[in-house]
């Protein structure tokens, strides 16, 4: 069972890492097509519920890496131990990240803040900041991964 939530809780991380890469994939193409007036319409109408479900996918993505620490300091796996401590510290990263970057700007596409050449800057500046974030996204999942490999290596399954 307790092999069954590990691996549960990288399905879970890699779906919200697909979530993340969808949306550097549809959504900010798609924003980045609007006229300024037609994107803040879109973001003030949507933007709340976006926000919402990327709220709850983050939080819980970011849970599983410090989880996982927890239960490798308890089983006292010093091998999983370093991949959960690497796996936490990129999901801090990537939570992070939102409070450095993506809340600020966010507030500020909610306010109308930039002229339309303003605006067109700022979507790109926000899919480089994006696909940062995926990439130490992907580094955290693949530390996890290593560490839930060790476990079950030390636990013989």
């Amino acid at each position: 069972m307790k092999h069954f939530l590990f691996n549960l809780a990288i399905v879970v991380f890699a779906i919200f890492i697909g979530s993340q890469i969808t949306e550097g994939v549809i959504l900010v193409p798609y924003w980045q097509s609007l006229s300024s007036a037609d994107f803040y319409a879109y973001y003030n109408e949507f933007g709340p519920s976006i926000g919402q479900f990327y709220t709850v996918l983050t939080i819980v993505a970011a849970l599983i890496p410090v989880l996982f620490l927890v239960y490798s300091k308890v089983s006292n796996n010093l091998k999983a131990l370093k991949f959960a401590l690497s796996s936490t510290f990129f999901a801090l990263l990537f939570v992070s990240s939102f409070y450095i970057y993506f809340k600020g700007t966010n507030e500020l596409f909610y306010e109308g803040a930039f002229s339309s050449d303003e605006l067109k800057s700022e979507l790109i500046i926000w899919s480089y900041w994006h696909w940062g974030r995926i990439v130490v996204e992907f580094v955290s999942l693949a530390f996890l991964i290593f560490g839930v490999n060790c476990i079950q290596k030390n636990e013989g399954e």
